[in-house]
């Protein structure tokens, strides 16, 4: 197993100021960080030196938008989408990141007023395996993140990203589980960490709040017992939001402080991840 930090709790990019979280990440015992990646011109090359001169591993996150929505009845902007994901999994290849996680089969946070369409699940996964193609020419791994249904209409539950990565057909083409939205979308925790069965390549460890992982609602038992049970051994990665950044506050609606300070969510969730795995050894 490894234990990683999503950085967007700092910061919606990595520079010079977010380096001594990083080390501070990596002497409280974390094993790599996910960088986010939005901003495609930064230096990857080098970020990527830093974080091995650290002796820190990573993976990434991305997203998609209106603008370049991968699954758009529009040829232009479904192009746009994919050129967007091959052009981040080129600087991820960069950076030396081992996995690309996100909801980047669809514009987040765009909605049509109804549910998806067979033209657009079509549009999907014709998009993402050329995305796929393309990863495993620069050898990184695709992680896809099915979201709640409030923030995506295209893919809402595990067994939906389990169909569609399987639909795909690629190998470097798999899916992540994330409590938060399964928290919220899912009636069977077990059946869906299951789901992913051997496409199942990453987790996010999110609480019902978006705070410390451990202190909230999410029904961690039956997560660890399953993640456990299935012989997972992959990236265990903290997602929290909180009020650094005032753009990932009002993305992830998040108004008001849940826990003491970035830091110290940091210690306590990974204290927590490892305690759960250890009991289950």
């Amino acid at each position: 197993m490894k234990y990683g930090m999503n950085l967007l709790l700092w910061s919606g990019e990595v520079n010079d100021t977010l380096f001594p979280v990083i080390e501070n990440l990596k002497a409280i015992g974390y094993d790599g960080v996910e960088l986010p990646i939005f901003n495609l011109d930064l230096d990857y090359a080098a970020i990527g030196k830093r974080l091995d001169d650290i002796g820190l591993q990573r993976t990434a996150v991305t997203i998609r938008t209106e603008e370049n929505n991968p699954i758009s009845s529009d040829p232009a902007i479904r192009r746009l989408g994919i050129d967007a994901n091959k052009r981040t999994l080129d600087v991820c290849a960069a950076a030396g990141v081992q996995t690309l996680c996100g909801p980047y089969h669809s514009a987040l946070g765009y909605f049509s007023g109804a549910g998806r369409t067979m033209d657009e699940w079509n549009w999907g996964v014709e998009s993402m395996r050329e995305v796929a193609e393309h990863a495993g020419q620069v050898g990184v791994k695709l992680a896809v993140e099915c979201l709640n249904r409030f923030e995506c209409y295209f893919l809402n539950c595990h067994a939906d990203a389990a169909t569609f990565v399987r639909e795909v057909d690629h190998p470097s083409c798999g899916m992540m589980y994330d409590t938060f939205h399964s928290n919220i979308e899912e009636k069977s925790l077990r059946k869906a960490i299951q789901a992913g069965g051997d496409k199942l390549i990453h987790i996010h460890i999110s609480e019902n709040d978006r705070s410390t992982p451990g202190e909230g609602g999410v029904r961690w038992g039956k997560t660890f017992d399953t993640i456990s049970g299935i012989g997972y051994d992959g990236w265990l990665v903290i997602e929290a939001f909180g009020l650094a950044l005032p753009e990932i506050a009002a993305a992830t609606k998040i108004w008001r402080r849940m826990y003491k300070d970035e830091m110290t969510l940091a210690k306590e969730g990974l204290h927590f991840m490892r305690q759960q795995i250890a009991k289950r050894k």
